[in-house]
């Protein structure tokens, strides 16, 4: 099974609106058909941005993050990682990289190209939204 790292633009984007970031969320994540690794620093991450008022304003938001937020504690495989890492320029996606490197992630999922100009780090393939749900739409193909 495919490990996978979801940045939190994408888990934001997958509430807000029904695109690549939702299909991957609901298809693969919740589905199980990756692996979603987290740390403790990415789950703060998630918590503070998913609590940002400015995103009340989209009809049952908060009922969503909470869903969400609760299956990926549930589901998802936790790791501390050791590394610091300090080559992004937003410090707080170093973490990112921190927590891909730990967990052996095959991808990064990031609708950040501002931040990760790189198409893989170390062993890591960063990819868009819609890059991962195009290599990866037939399930079959995931395993």
């Amino acid at each position: 099974m495919k490990k996978v790292v979801l940045d939190t633009n994408v888990l934001i984007s997958a509430l807000i609106q029904r695109s690549y970031p939702n299909l991957i969320l609901y298809d693969f994540v919740i589905e199980r058909q990756v692996e979603l690794c987290i740390s403790d620093d990415l789950i703060e991450e998630y918590l503070d941005m998913l609590n940002r008022p400015k995103f009340s304003k989209y009809p049952d938001f908060g009922i969503k993050a909470e869903f969400v937020l609760s299956q990926i504690l549930e589901i998802s495989k936790k790791f501390e990682p050791k590394e610091q890492i300090d080559i992004i320029s937003d410090k707080d996606d170093n973490k990112i990289l921190e927590l891909a490197v730990e967990s052996n992630a095959d991808f990064i999922i990031t609708g950040n190209t501002n931040d990760f100009t790189m198409n893989c780090f170390r062993n890591t393939k960063i990819v868009s939204p819609k890059e991962f749900w195009e290599i990866f739409n037939n399930k079959e193909l995931i395993k």
